[in-house]
């Protein structure tokens, strides 16, 4: 009674110092009054109306017109069990739900934040101006609104229906941890993001689409962005502004990783499903990273333990995969995904093209030739990871993973002698890549953090070869062994302002090795080195002005040898729509991939890796500065690079030649430089874009004659044009096309194609690299088409189709001499895909 007493008396005081009637009160006083009124007596849980607001009625109403008040206005039923009581329950309801989604530093909308009911597969995005809403939802659901570089923020399906402001805005806060903002939020298709230091940033869970790819492959999704591209296609051997495959430092959850594609360079070997974002820099790169002297590229995974249990399975032309998402505790979770070829079970067109574009200029596609001969070739891949998260508490979170990548090759043949006696020998090929990883991290206060970091990664290639023919047996292996220990600390002075600092032990070993059983030979060689790292780097963002400095101080123990890389990147906005930047690195690398063409691993996989010794092969050293203007307004950025590298210590036998120099061995360098050009207009229903680069890539060979020429990725031009348009909205479609240079090649002589040197016949090569294949041309398309499948779950279908016009595209050409006439040669093309169709169904929940 005393209580009840007491909120008479405070409802009185509110009254009587002038509240009121139209402005909302606490609907527990408000139930007090009714009491006291009427006589009657509510029964109900305090916890169900407490923090609710009720504006009193403007008019004085009877009890049923009170109670019908109430039902109209809450989420609460009010009924009448006598004369004397009334019961209060909780309506178990669904409510539309609408809110703006905003910057606290600049309190605009934010595009593209991910909207997600919580426990269910109910979510969406926001708009342009950060808007979004939500139909169905239940009154009791939880809603966490992320956006990445801010703080995610869960709130409550009845705080909308509370809110008096339509649609309800939502803050969210800069997340201080970041290295660096989002800039532009939606960077050709949605889930594609640039950052503010000029990074682009892949988030996989919010990937729209890209013409011609059914899933958010990674390595497939960065060739749409100026300056990278592959000059044969193949993820295995992306190009960055001009760079070799082996000079993309690619890292998976901090693992470096040395091997990148399955069906040899056709597909990615990262499953997106886990993969949480992928942060691609091509220049200005932050002092914690070596190694990759023409791009990183930076897979991180999802790191928040959930009260979810989630996850999804699907299955295309090529493959089929499952991930799940396991909360053991509110502490403890798991995260695993596999992935396994199932062209050994049935074969399908996609892998038939795959197949013939992966092995067409191998022993596979070769030996069949031999006359009374048959072959058989199975080829299957599979690829695993898995992810322990520990949160120990608010401060301090471990987590540690397991990354298994694998491709295996058996090959079988089969000839028949003239007394019908069959011969069947086995070959096989294997690639390996297992990766594992760890790191504590530990926030010891709102301004001080250190992470504490290790990995190992091991990648092994074997291949053992048994000719018909000869009863040859040749087996060669390349096994890659790193270790690295990372220690870093990061001080944040304010909100502006941050510093970090670090060392890096890095242990790596090669080993290569060769044998042939007729004749006896055997070569095994393996190299070991360590490098001791330390780093600094200070970032400073206000207003509109970026700045990042760092240097990184690399010691080589076994050559006794330091290097000093500066790194520099700079942003200032020079109004509302302009900005300029700067970008500059200083970088080394010393394991390098060589090429061989003989007959290398079934001639499958002609590279393999090799350690820097400082003598015939020396650390490779890059020297890179950009210069950029970008300009933004409303839909509408335009982004404006120039460029300059310089790469030295490259060894002529990692650069795949086919001309007079394929067998010489000499140390170069090669210089590239161009413009990159982007203009991008983004709408709420659609996409389109345009990209061009220009740029010239020479070697520069003094042992050679001439000692300038061509690259062998020196493509001058090259444009990617696309459009996305979402039709519904669970049904989008995506168009576009590739247009590039063709690869420079090297004629034989015209009056003297060939040359005898003792007892063999060679080709006899002209100017280098003087000639290039006929352009590149793709055009692609996909379609995708997403609906609910229950509340907690959905099914999502696409297709796509790569090269819809079937254009015959040379990749790659080379000759040989003619084995019918030794005065002359063969001309061989390698051909790009043809028309290729794909399609996937996955299930996710």
């Amino acid at each position: 009674m005393e209580v009840r007493h007491w909120l008479i008396g405070l409802y009185l005081l509110i009254v009587s110092t002038g509240f009121s009637q139209n402005q909302q009160i606490p609907l527990a006083d408000y139930l007090t009054t009714i009491e006291t009124t009427f006589n009657v007596k509510f029964s109900y849980a305090v916890n169900d109306v407490t923090n609710i607001y009720i504006t009193k009625p403007s008019e004085t109403l009877d009890l049923k017109s009170t109670l019908d008040y109430l039902n109209a206005n809450t989420l609460l039923n009010f009924k009448t069990i006598d004369k004397r009581y009334i019961t209060v329950s909780v309506l178990e309801k669904t409510i539309s739900i609408c809110g703006i989604v905003l910057s606290d530093e600049t309190n605009q909308g934010l595009l593209g934040a991910s909207i997600i009911v919580n426990n269910t597969y109910l979510g969406t995005s926001s708009d342009n101006n950060g808007q979004f809403s939500l139909n169905d939802i239940p009154l009791q659901a939880t809603i966490t609104i992320s956006y990445l570089g801010f703080k995610d923020q869960i709130i409550t399906a009845r705080a909308f229906f509370d809110s008096q402001q339509g649609c309800k805005p939502i803050t969210l806060l800069v997340d201080n941890q970041m290295l660096s903002e989002v800039l532009i939020t939606k960077y050709l298709t949605t889930g594609l993001q640039k950052l503010i230091d000029g990074n682009i940033l892949l988030n996989t869970e919010q990937f729209g689409i890209l013409p011609g790819l059914i899933a958010p492959d990674i390595l497939q999704s960065i060739q749409v962005l100026p300056g990278i591209e592959s000059v044969n296609e193949s993820v295995a051997n992306i190009n960055v502004r001009g760079g070799t495959n082996d000079q993309n430092l690619i890292l998976w959850d901090g693992i470096k990783m040395y091997h990148s594609g399955h069906f040899f360079g056709l597909i990615s070997a990262y499953n997106p499903n886990l993969t949480n974002k992928v942060i691609v820099t091509k220049n200005g790169t932050s002092s914690q990273y070596s190694d990759g002297v023409s791009s990183t590229i930076n897979m991180f995974t999802k790191d928040k333990i959930t009260n979810t249990f989630s996850g999804g399975a699907g299955a295309n032309l090529i493959s089929a995969d499952a991930f799940l998402e396991i909360p053991i505790s509110k502490k403890l979770a798991l995260h695993i995904s596999g992935r396994r070829s199932i062209t050994d079970a049935f074969s399908t067109p996609t892998y038939d093209n795959y197949f013939e574009r992966s092995f067409q200029d191998s022993d596979i596609n070769i030996n069949p030739n031999l006359d009374n001969s048959t072959t058989q070739s199975d080829f299957v891949f599979y690829d695993y990871t898995a992810k322990v998260l520990f949160d120990l508490n608010d401060k301090h979170q471990f987590r540690a993973n397991i990354i298994g990548i694998n491709n295996n090759l058996d090959y079988t043949e089969s000839i028949t002698d003239s007394n019908t006696t069959t011969s069947t020998k086995s070959s096989n090929l294997t690639q390996d890549n297992l990766g594992y990883g760890g790191n504590w991290n530990a926030q010891w206060n709102d301004a001080f953090s250190t992470t504490v970091s290790g990995s190992y990664s091991q990648y092994n290639v074997d291949a053992s070869d048994l000719r018909v023919q000869t009863n040859q047996r040749l087996t060669q292996a390349n096994e890659v062994s790193e270790t690295s220990l990372q220690l870093k600390t990061e001080y944040n002075f304010n909100t502006n302002l941050s510093f970090i600092n670090g060392y890096q032990f890095n242990e790596i070993g090669i080993l290569n090795q060769t044998t042939v059983t007729v004749p006896s030979y055997s070569k095994t060689k393996k190299d070991v080195l360590l490098n001791h790292a330390f780093f600094t780097e200070v970032q400073y963002h206000k207003n509109n002005t970026y700045l990042r400095l760092g240097a990184r101080a690399n010691y080589f123990q076994k050559f006794d040898q330091l290097l000093i890389e500066p790194r520099l990147n700079v942003r200032q906005k020079l109004s509302n729509q302009f900005a300029i930047k700067l970008e500059g690195e200083f970088k080394n690398q010393t394991a390098t991939q060589i090429v061989d063409f003989q007959d290398d691993f079934l001639g499958v996989e002609n590279r393999r890796w090799i350690l820097a010794d400082n003598q015939s092969i020396p650390i490779s050293k890059s020297k890179q500065a950009s210069f950029g203007i970008d300009y933004k307004q409303r839909k509408l950025t335009l982004d404006l690079t120039s460029f300059y590298k310089v790469v030295h210590g490259i060894s002529a036998r990692n650069q795949g030649f086919y001309n007079n120099f394929q067998y010489l061995n000499a140390i170069g360098n090669y210089t590239s430089k161009g413009v990159e050009f982007l203009a991008n207009i983004t709408a709420d229903r659609f996409s389109t874009w345009l990209s061009y680069t220009y740029s010239i890539n020479d070697y520069q060979f003094d042992s050679f004659t001439p000692s300038v020429f061509p690259n062998n990725v020196d493509i001058r031009h090259s444009v990617s044009l696309g459009f996305n348009y979402n039709v519904l909205q669970n049904l989008q479609l995506s168009v576009g096309s590739v247009w590039h240079s063709g690869q420079p090649y090297t004629n034989p002589l015209a009056s003297n194609p060939t040359v005898q040197i003792n007892t063999n016949y060679y080709v006899n090569y002209d100017q280098p690299n003087s000639k290039n294949v006929d352009p590149f041309f793709r055009l692609d398309a996909s379609i995708n088409y997403d609906f609910n499948f229950t509340k907690d779950s959905k099914l999502s279908f696409r297709a796509g189709v790569k090269n819809v016009t079937n254009h015959h595209n040379t990749i790659n050409r080379y000759f040989e001499v003619d084995p019918e006439d030794t005065n002359n040669t063969i001309q061989i093309d390698n051909k790009s895909l043809g028309l290729t169709p794909n399609a996937s169904l996955r299930y996710s929940f």
